[in-house]
């Protein structure tokens, strides 16, 4: 049986993978290091650079493209690329810790492929669109525009959900964290 080291959280902006993989971090500490990823877009306020993302300009974003740099990546927005450093990968690996992605759904595929076995792969289904919009709305970090972008890419992003291993409803978050934390003890066999 291989080795599973590497968990992937995907799913449409808004729907509690972040939070469901900090809280999976306080119940596990010491087992799971973060993969930062590199984004194009401007820093929200309450971020920090090489903790939240690595924030990089479309220019330096597209030289470490041309650099064969990233994993994997894509242009999610016109104008705006999120992508994982290869880097984040040595980096974790070489202290041990399983690798926890939060990545958007075509990014956590990319990842599923490359790694295979070697990786389990979950999806957190919003409980619907409208629940989506609201809670991108309460975030207070986009604008109507953005929010309007997400809403349209989410169609896209929830017909691929059976492309997964798993997918977690997130109509409670402390049920879908019961679920995710079930889900990472028996892939990882802890």
């Amino acid at each position: 049986m291989v080795k599973k080291d590497i968990v992937i959280f995907s799913a449409p902006s808004g729907s509690g993978k972040t939070t469901i993989l900090k809280r999976l971090f306080d119940l596990n500490p010491d087992v799971f290091d973060f993969s930062i990823s590199a984004t194009s877009r401007p820093k929200r306020n309450n971020e920090i650079d090489g903790k939240d993302y690595y924030f990089l300009t479309e220019q330096d974003f597209r030289a470490k493209i041309a650099n064969d740099e990233f994993l994997e990546w894509e242009e999610v927005y016109n104008g705006i690329l999120y992508g994982t450093l290869k880097l984040e990968i040595e980096r974790i690996r070489a202290n041990g810790k399983i690798i926890a992605f939060d990545v958007d759904v075509n990014g956590g595929i990319s990842i599923k492929k490359l790694f295979k076995d070697n990786a389990v792969s979950v999806f957190v289904m919003p409980p619907s669109v409208d629940e989506l919009r609201h809670r991108l709305e309460l975030r207070a970090t986009e604008s109507k525009e953005s929010i309007a972008d997400r809403i349209e890419r989410s169609a896209m992003e929830l017909s691929m959900s059976s492309k997964f291993d798993y997918t977690i409803l997130n109509d409670d978050i402390n049920l879908a964290v019961a679920k995710a934390q079930k889900i990472v003890d028996e892939v990882l066999q802890r």
